[in-house]
């Protein structure tokens, strides 16, 4: 967790795979702690084909199958399905010329929103909004909170603690 708090959390990401890999990862979280996934997230890597939209989009029921009887990841039928059925929106977006990353930044204007740095909301009106457009949108395992912990992750939000060595890095 140390190395994952020192060199990814809150660098703000600006990759459409990566920040839709990442978003992914926090569904596959719900209910479970972050370390599980960031254990196994290889894995998970290897059996999502790299979290590649466009692959992913044309996983059908064998791929699902195969998914559930990985014990690698977490072997959860909707949220794998969530995953599959976010691969295909992401690339409808594509498909229609809207970017990923346009789209997740567009929020805060491509800016990072910088917390307080005394407090860790569980979320916040942006993440709320951000997970009502997602779910307009017909992605799943997108809620407040899971949206809240995803920004946080990909450095949409910099909540650092004050005394971090790291919130004034990113």
């Amino acid at each position: 967790m140390q190395a994952y708090h020192d060199a990814e959390w809150g660098v703000p990401e600006r990759a459409a795979r990566a920040l839709w890999e990442k978003l992914m990862l926090d569904g596959f979280q719900a209910g479970l702690a972050w370390i599980t996934v960031l254990r196994k997230r290889d894995a998970f890597r290897a059996a999502f084909a790299g979290f590649e939209p466009a692959k992913v989009a044309q996983f059908g029921e064998a791929d699902i199958l195969r998914l559930l009887d990985n014990p690698g990841i977490i072997r959860s039928r909707v949220k794998i399905e969530a995953t599959v059925g976010a691969a295909r929106i992401y690339r409808d977006m594509a498909e229609r010329g809207e970017d990923f990353a346009e789209f997740c930044w567009s929020f805060t204007g491509g800016k990072v929103v910088k917390g307080d740095g005394r407090t860790l909301p569980a979320n916040t009106s942006l993440s709320e909004t951000i997970s009502k457009e997602l779910k307009r949108r017909g992605f799943k395992f997108v809620g407040p909170t899971i949206v809240y912990a995803w920004m946080q992750a990909v450095g949409i939000v910099n909540d650092h603690a004050a005394g971090c060595f790291r919130r004034d890095e990113v």
